[in-house]
């Protein structure tokens, strides 16, 4: 059994999911507000005769039909940022205030990082984690052509990440005791690349899927540890697998002070499952959001809102 057909009987159709997935995924970029303004770029694009699309759920997210997105003036200059089409997802439901404190766990090579940073106006405090030190460069180089100053790096195992060297004794002027939101968009099997990624498969195991789930788990832990009462952490992953989605959330539930809340999507997508192979999950994971190639001629995507309790 190949991993799509793993979850066939999870997809509403089959078919059409697996058409999709054997398409090649269309060049999307993101406009960055740090800088200029939808309308500035798309006088641009057009000078330079670079056909573009306006994504019908989102202004700021175009699709490039005949062009790569690195390879043009206006990414060179930090306008735009290649970025695939359904991964402006967890920040638009983040939703971030300018002047909130914000963690984004697992933010290399932050194309999300610099996305909420933007719709914080490059303003409050804005953290990017990550474990890999060799990724976090690709995040600073992202970091500064486009703009973005409200950013601090650390290089750390987000299940274990501490919250002393950015608190009281710090010295900056955003110290943080507990983050107002937090973004866990988690590490995973990668599943939903397929169109990205051709050879997504190629080293795909359930062995790999149980393992990274348990990071995922920690991870998402942390987040709502270290986020205050009544704030908001967003749970996303770009794999199909139940274990990897509903499980986690089913987990994080038992274990912490949190509830799902609904999401606002401008994309079409189904609910969360609470069944798969035998485990049942806590029935709030229907208000997540499971989004599949063929919905939105995205790559597949999993994205979930919690609100932390007190």
């Amino acid at each position: 059994m190949t991993p799509l057909e793993r979850y066939e009987s999870l997809v509403d159709d089959a078919t059409a999911f697996r058409a999709a997935c054997d398409r090649p995924l269309p060049a999307v970029v993101r406009v960055n507000t740090i800088k200029t303004t939808v309308d500035r770029v798309l006088e641009a694009l057009d000078a330079e005769g670079i056909a573009h699309e306006r994504t019908d759920w989102h202004p700021g997210v175009l699709r490039l039909p005949e062009d790569s997105p690195g390879r043009n003036w206006p990414h060179a200059h930090g306008w735009i940022h290649g970025q695939e089409e359904v991964s402006n997802l967890p920040a638009l439901v983040l939703d971030p205030d300018p002047g909130d404190r914000v963690w984004d766990a697992c933010a290399a090579p932050g194309s999300k990082t610099t996305q909420l940073a933007a719709l914080m106006d490059d303003r409050g405090l804005l953290v990017g984690n990550d474990n890999n030190l060799g990724r976090l460069s690709a995040l600073r180089h992202n970091a500064e052509r486009l703009g973005v100053t409200n950013l601090v790096v650390t290089n750390r195992d987000a299940r274990n990440f501490s919250l002393k060297p950015l608190g009281e004794d710090s010295g900056h002027p955003n110290a943080v005791d507990a983050f107002d939101r937090a973004l866990v968009d988690a590490p995973c099997s990668c599943e939903g690349t397929i169109r990205k990624n051709p050879d997504a498969f190629d080293t795909w195991s359930l062995d790999h899927v149980h393992s990274v789930a348990g990071v995922q788990k920690g991870i998402l832990r942390r987040a709502v540890q270290a986020t205050r009462p009544g704030g908001t952490v967003v749970y996303s992953t770009c794999t199909f697998a139940p274990e990897e989605n509903e499980a986690v959330l089913d987990h994080v539930l038992a274990a912490e002070e949190c509830r799902l809340v609904d999401l606002d999507a401008p994309l079409d997508g189904v609910p969360g499952v609470t069944e798969w192979e035998g485990e049942s999950y806590d029935p709030s994971v229907e208000k997540a959001l499971r989004i599949y190639p063929h919905h939105n001629d995205t790559g597949g995507f999993f994205c979930a809102k919690l609100e932390v309790g007190g």
